[in-house]
């Protein structure tokens, strides 16, 4: 099984820094995709509410027989459940689809800044921390004001934001920011959906390394210190995005990388969406 490395969150729990995303994964495959994604030795598992494949989820986790203290499940709260009371049930619903008693890590899955409701979601959720239902509790895609306000106004720093972050989209001014508070940068869409792999200079990174554009990709996160999270239904991908942790890139190929950057946004902007 691959060595995948840990990131320790700002509570002292550790996650593992390569884990495995089913976003846009039908729930009736969602369970033979994390299984082949279990066996081929990938211990971070992470859904949504939103995703509709909690269920599948949870199938595959209980059949793998792996010891539930080995794996790190990440779900998230989606907009509509938005207040201290609806966040409540709607964990309690997640749970039951996912066949756990407890969560590794809960998002708020997007800040909605016009809904106005996340300060009190973050407060269930602190409380479902301080219940003991989850070891750890973050954010996703909340820019630096959203998390400010966070901070202003409960005084608990998020321990992640997992925000979509790519070679096109680095983020550098929340990452600087993240860095600062002690939060972890998780990446969501870390290829940007295929948008970037057949840039002729990546390509030529790849090939150095003897790997595919994508995995060149991959470890640019990894080196960064970005959490990230790959997804696929193919088994060969799916091994493939964990086969990034025996080469390194040098500083002339996490330059050539970077240069990718355009501003490319893959999904929403989270100062408009719900």
């Amino acid at each position: 099984m691959p060595s995948i490395p840990d990131v320790t969150l700002n509570n002292g729990v550790t996650m593992p820094q390569l884990g495995f995303g089913v976003f846009q994964v039908p729930d009736d495959e969602t369970a033979q995709a994390v299984g082949t994604a279990l066996e081929a030795g990938y211990r971070s598992i992470d859904t949504a509410a939103a995703y509709g494949n909690e269920r599948g989820v949870g199938q595959a986790l209980a059949a793998s027989g792996i010891p539930r203290d080995q794996l790190f499940v990440t779900t998230k709260l989606w907009n509509d459940d938005q207040g201290h009371d609806r966040a409540l049930a709607a964990f309690d619903a997640s749970l039951e689809r996912l066949g756990l008693d407890r969560l590794d890590l809960y998002l708020i899955h997007w800040p909605a800044p016009e809904q106005d409701r996340y300060v009190d979601t973050w407060r269930a959720l602190e409380r479902l921390y301080a219940d003991g239902r989850i070891r750890a509790i973050g954010v996703s895609n909340f820019h630096v004001t959203h998390l400010q306000r966070l901070m202003d106004e409960t005084g608990i720093v998020p321990a992640v934001n997992q925000v979509e972050l790519h070679p096109g989209l680095p983020q550098v001014e929340l990452r600087a920011f993240h860095r600062e508070h002690g939060i972890a940068t998780e990446a969501w869409s870390p290829l940007a959906k295929g948008g970037l792999l057949r840039d002729a200079s990546l390509g030529r990174v790849a090939e150095r390394h003897h790997v595919t554009p994508a995995q060149a990709v991959l470890r640019w996160h990894l080196q960064l210190g970005n959490i990230v999270i790959p997804k696929s239904v193919t088994p060969e991908r799916i091994r493939q995005n964990l086969d990034v942790l025996d080469f390194t890139l040098d500083e002339d190929d996490m330059a050539t990388i970077a240069a990718l950057e355009s501003d490319l946004r893959t999904g929403p902007h989270p100062d408009t969406f719900g």
